[in-house]
């Protein structure tokens, strides 16, 4: 009997230690990640990738150029807009010159010409109108030569017309008409040279190169990404806090942290977001115990000062 219940003993005591270390509590870790803003680069234009200035892990300043875009068919509508302003221009040069000196001189004789027939037959007008007061002319010849006075001074006053249009040029709608095709055309060249300059990708930020999607010689479409480059100076942390921990974040609140990648340096963080995560997250079980199940919320914290070699990916853990 006494081995028998030296064993029941043993299986007592064994289950009552398991039970001590099983159930008894132990501190949480929240374990976060640090991140950054990052921001794409990318072009509107199509294009092969000509060259790339920069390489991944390069730092970047705003201002400097990352990587060069090939676009041919770019070059050859700008030709052909140049070539369309050009032609716009000649006509407006026209429609402001007016006439070629030439037909202005060709004007003024036939105004001329249509003055010497007018004299001929103001005269003519005057011998017969005499003759036919003193009842020697017919009322007939009268009549013509009313009739040819009146038709040469029409023609000497189309003459004159058609000489001040040549000596005065276009329309005034002509004229703008000639001055809006040129700002047309202008325009097209504008838009184009716009499209040019997206052939040279420019960082906008400073920030860091973390990928280059692309390799020399790639052709890219329109809006593809080039590469992303990080914002280092916009670093944070995130925490994904069940909701029986979230009573220790605030927003606004500041609160600490360890990095271990860094030997375990202290960090100060300062709360400036909090959201749940939805449906999707992560949620805990506790509906067995009476209690409700726990969502799972996104903390994010800024570094209340730069953290020397903290780095996008790196673990922040709370204790």
């Amino acid at each position: 009997m006494l081995p028998a219940l030296l064993v029941i003993v043993a299986v007592v005591v064994a289950v009552a230690v398991g039970g001590v270390f099983a159930f008894r509590h132990e501190d949480e870790t929240i374990q976060g990640q640090a991140d950054v803003n990052e921001y794409r680069v990318s072009s509107k234009v199509p294009g092969r990738i000509l060259a790339l200035r920069v390489k991944e892990g390069s730092q970047v300043h705003a201002g400097d150029t990352l990587a060069l875009l090939e676009a041919p068919d770019i070059v050859a509508k700008r030709a052909q807009a140049m070539a369309a302003e050009a032609a716009a221009a000649a006509q407006n040069r026209k429609a402001e010159k007016g006439a070629r000196q030439e037909q202005i001189q060709a004007a003024y004789e036939m105004w001329q010409k249509a003055k010497a027939g007018l004299e001929i037959a103001e005269k003519s007008y005057q011998r017969v109108k005499r003759l036919y007061e003193q009842g020697v002319m017919t009322a007939q010849k009268f009549d013509e030569a009313t009739a040819q006075r009146d038709a040469a001074a029409a023609t000497a006053r189309a003459a004159r017309s058609q000489y001040d249009m040549a000596r005065n040029g276009a329309e005034r709608e002509d004229k703008e008409a000639a001055a809006a095709l040129v700002d047309r055309a202008r325009g097209a060249v504008d838009e184009v040279d716009s499209y040019l300059k997206e052939t040279v990708l420019i960082a906008p930020m400073d920030g860091e190169v973390t990928e280059i999607f692309p390799q020399i010689g790639e052709l890219v479409g329109t809006g593809a990404p080039i590469m992303n480059v990080a914002i280092m100076d916009d670093m944070w942390v995130s925490f994904n806090v069940r909701e029986d921990h979230l009573n220790r974040f605030r927003v606004n609140q500041t609160v600490e942290a360890i990095v271990p990648a860094l030997g375990n340096r202290r960090v100060r963080l300062k709360v400036f977001y909090m959201k749940d995560l939805g449906s999707y997250a992560a949620w805990k079980a506790t509906k067995t115990t009476g209690q409700f199940d726990m969502k799972t919320f996104e903390v994010k914290a800024s570094p209340v000062q730069p953290v020397e070699g903290l780095r996008p990916g790196m673990s922040v853990i709370m204790e």
